[in-house]
């Protein structure tokens, strides 16, 4: 389905037996893949992934009830075997190739945030993917959970006034490996940068100035390899709001992503259920019930479903949808670069604003 120099047909419902190629099969590759086959309008999913041999342990513990599951010996060969749209969870180094790859095969893409490593190098992404007229989404799956959509909705509607104050918070219950983390880019860009997206979709606002600080009180080997374990970044918003930005490795509670916006009109909490990683100080409080989230995982999995069902929806031809644009991947990936300098630094650093490319 050659979607690149064609225009996007609305429809209710997915076409059925829609092919789907999935590049990396590691940590979220896996979710992705258990979401693809159970999604409706999905008939084949093929999968790749530098180590051939996970890609066929994958595929045989996929539910024997969904699509239908291949192993494809490499991305070439998955671009040959005629699939309608590629999802791509490999290592981040790998984005800005795979995007390309799947922009030429004239498919749509779905790539797990973010577009590269950094601004610098996503940017002549974007330039490839406007001049080839590609259809790219970037997986920021928070767009897609209820919590953070009811939000959204609740403050372009005014319910809540005018903002006077956003924490974000975003807390891992122990950190991935060191050797992951020397490569993530930093706990700004590999964690925060989820709450710089939807502070900017929520608020519609771009932030201009961010001031970060950081500690490493748990492995050692965490600050040898150039990150802290924990961060705290102050967003200023172009209209002067002022928004909290804190993520930490180590949080014993649970998994810990909430979002408060506090309006003049009212005061509204993302992530307040019965698994919220707190407890009350106070006497005969029993929420939350718990027990907390463990993973991102099992925290987002209503986010990832609803994520992939998006893509489907596009890939099937869908002309509209609320997915993350490349372009906006990058701007909060921006955002992420500022506090990782600020950082470095230990001052305020401006956020630039990005000129973006255009078909």
């Amino acid at each position: 389905m050659d979607r690149s120099n064609s225009s996007p047909h609305h429809l209710e419902v997915p076409v059925p037996d829609l092919h789907l190629g999935l590049v990396g099969v590691g940590r979220i590759g896996a979710v992705h893949a258990r979401n693809i086959v159970a999604t409706a309008g999905v008939g084949t999913l093929t999968l790749a992934d530098a180590d051939a041999s996970r890609a066929r342990a994958v595929a045989a513990e996929l539910p024997g009830d969904g699509a239908g599951v291949a192993v494809a010996d490499d991305v070439e060969a998955l671009l040959r075997s005629g699939v309608d749209g590629l999802v791509v969870a490999a290592g981040t180094a790998a984005h800005p190739e795979l995007i390309r790859a799947g922009v030429e095969a004239g498919i749509p893409v779905l790539c797990e945030k973010p577009v590269a490593p950094d601004v610098a190098l996503s940017l002549p992404v974007l330039e490839h993917v406007a001049a080839r007229g590609g259809v790219v989404r970037i997986a920021h799956q928070r767009r897609h959970d209820p919590g953070y959509r009811e939000a959204k909705r609740a403050f372009e509607t005014g319910e809540l006034g005018w903002l006077h104050a956003v924490r974000a918070v975003t807390c891992d219950v122990t950190p991935p490996a060191v050797e992951f983390i020397a490569t993530s880019g930093g706990l700004f860009r590999d964690c925060s940068v989820h709450d710089f997206d939807v502070l900017r979709w929520i608020t519609g606002r771009e932030v201009v100035q961010v001031y970060a600080r950081g500690s490493n009180n748990g492995d050692p080997e965490i600050g040898r390899v150039g990150d802290v374990d924990s961060a705290l970044a102050v967003c200023t918003l172009d209209d002067g709001t002022l928004a909290v930005v804190t993520a930490s490795r180590y949080n014993g509670a649970g998994h810990d992503v909430r979002l408060e916006l506090q309006g003049s009109r009212g005061t509204l909490l993302v992530g307040m259920d019965d698994a919220m990683a707190v407890r009350s100080a106070e006497p005969g409080v029993r929420f939350p019930a718990g027990p907390a989230h463990a993973t991102f995982a099992e925290r987002f999995a209503a986010a990832y479903r609803a994520e992939v069902a998006a893509f489907v929806a596009l890939v099937a031809g869908a002309e509209e949808d609320e997915m993350c644009s490349p372009e906006d991947a990058v701007a909060a990936s921006r955002v992420a670069d500022a506090a990782q300098e600020s950082l470095v630094k230990g001052v305020p650093v401006a956020v630039e604003p990005l000129e973006m490319p255009t078909a």
